[in-house]
C-alpha cells in the first residue's frame, strides 16, 4: 500500500444518504476472485440512468467522492472499498461514515474523511456551483481545504488509521512493525510447539 499524505483533486457529489455497500458494489460482483476490476461494478444499478452523477461529464476525473450522510452502511464487504479505489477515488468525504467501511478503507489506502454536517453542506454547495473546484485532503493535519476559497475544516480520523495511511501500512505491514517482538517470542517458545517461522531460516 502506498503512503497517503495528501489527496488533491475534483470531487463528485453523490447527494444520497444511507448508501450501503450493496449499492456501492452489488452482490453479483462478489463472485470475482481477483481484487481488481471492481470499478466497473461501482454503483452499477444506478449507472444505467444517464442522469446519474457518475455519468455526468462535468464530474469525470474526480478522485474524491463527496457522499451523503451515513455512507457505507450494510454488510462488511471490502469489495465496496476496492470498487471505489479501482474506479479512481482516493478519498470519501461524508458527515457520517459507517465504522466497518472506515476500517476497510484505511486498510486499502482510501481516506475516510468524516466532517461536521455544516462542512458537508458547504462542500456540496461549493462543488455543485463549480465542478472544477479543487479540494485537498491533508491526512497529516486532518484538514479538508479549498485553496481557491481560503477554506479549511477539520475531519476526524483516529491516530492508528492516520498512521496506517501516512506510512502506507496494510494489515501485513502493520504486523511486520512488530517483527522483532514476534521473533523474540518465537525464540522463547519450547521447540516442540508450532511457530510462525519468523526469524528462522
Amino acid at each position: 500500500m502506498k503512503p497517503v499524505v495528501f489527496v488533491t483533486g475534483k470531487a463528485l457529489p453523490l447527494e444520497r444518504s444511507d448508501v450501503d455497500t450493496d449499492q456501492i458494489i452489488p452482490s453479483e460482483w462478489l463472485k470475482r476472485v481477483e481484487r481488481t476490476g471492481f470499478g466497473a461494478g461501482l454503483f452499477s444499478e444506478w449507472r444505467d440512468n444517464p442522469d446519474f452523477v457518475l455519468n455526468q461529464p462535468q464530474f469525470q476525473g474526480a478522485n474524491i467522492l463527496l457522499a451523503g450522510r451515513n455512507f457505507g452502511t450494510g454488510s462488511s464487504r471490502e469489495h465496496a472499498v476496492w470498487a471505489l479505489a479501482d474506479y479512481g477515488f482516493q478519498a470519501v468525504i461524508s458527515s457520517k461514515i459507517a465504522d466497518i467501511f472506515k476500517n476497510n478503507s484505511t486498510r486499502s489506502g482510501l481516506v475516510p474523511v468524516e466532517v461536521a454536517e455544516d462542512t458537508a453542506v458547504f462542500l456540496f454547495q461549493s462543488v455543485l456551483s463549480n465542478p472544477e473546484l479543487e479540494i485537498t485532503v491533508d491526512v497529516e493535519k486532518r484538514l479538508v481545504e479549498i485553496p481557491n476559497l481560503g477554506y479549511e475544516a477539520p475531519f476526524s480520523l483516529d491516530e492508528a488509521a492516520q498512521k496506517r495511511l501516512l506510512l502506507g501500512l496494510d494489515d501485513i505491514g502493520a504486523t511486520l512493525e512488530f517483527e522483532q517482538d514476534i521473533a523474540a517470542f518465537e525464540k522463547s517458545r519450547p521447540e516442540w510447539l508450532p511457530t510462525t517461522g519468523v526469524g528462522k531460516v
